[in-house]
């Protein structure tokens, strides 16, 4: 069974990310999913736990059960790395080599492929500094999925959605299958 990292920062989307989960361990792929601390402002770790079937991580706390760092097993185990929704911060921090959470430091650690569904506002998401860091990333050989262009959370139209969940379940399908 093929091991799925989903990443979850602290986007409105971040409530997509159970379908997100949902979808994956329908298609037969084990999910593990790591949250930033402002995901846990928009969906509960116990949700995700339940859909997955996994324990969810947190923070670095969560790994004092084990003599070996939880976020470079995880690393060493997973297959690929999903981030949706993937707000300016992570995108930033992962384009930086800021590894100040389990997340970003497990990216950090992974040689995995790594997939990154953005959420946000627009003016963010065309900001010079995140076109840069989306940019360092796929020179690194990221790929981003999305965004698509709709109504915003924060009430504008325009650029920043995430990507439909169905997409982004048939692009981690097509990546696990290259």
């Amino acid at each position: 069974m093929k091991k799925i990292l989903l990443g979850v920062s602290g986007s409105i989307a971040a409530y997509k990310a159970a379908d997100i989960a949902s979808g994956l361990v329908k298609k037969d792929y084990e999910v593990t999913v790591v949250m930033s601390d402002h995901a846990r402002d928009f969906i509960t770790p116990l949700t995700l736990q339940v859909i997955s079937k996994n324990p969810v991580f947190t923070s670095f706390q969560d790994e004092q059960q084990n003599w070996r760092p939880g976020h470079i097993e995880l690393a060493d185990e997973s297959d690929l790395i999903l981030v949706a929704p993937a707000t300016a911060n992570v995108i930033a921090k992962l384009a930086n080599g800021i590894a100040d959470d389990p997340l970003t430091s497990i990216y950090l650690a992974s040689r995995s492929p790594v997939l990154i569904a953005p959420a946000m506002n627009g003016k963010m998401w065309n900001h010079p500094a995140t076109q840069e860091n989306v940019d360092k990333l796929i020179s690194r050989g990221v790929k981003f999925i999305g965004p698509e262009e709709g109504m915003l959370a924060c009430g504008y139209e325009g650029i920043g959605r995430l990507w439909p969940v169905d997409g982004i379940i048939d692009c981690v399908s097509e990546t696990m299958n290259s």
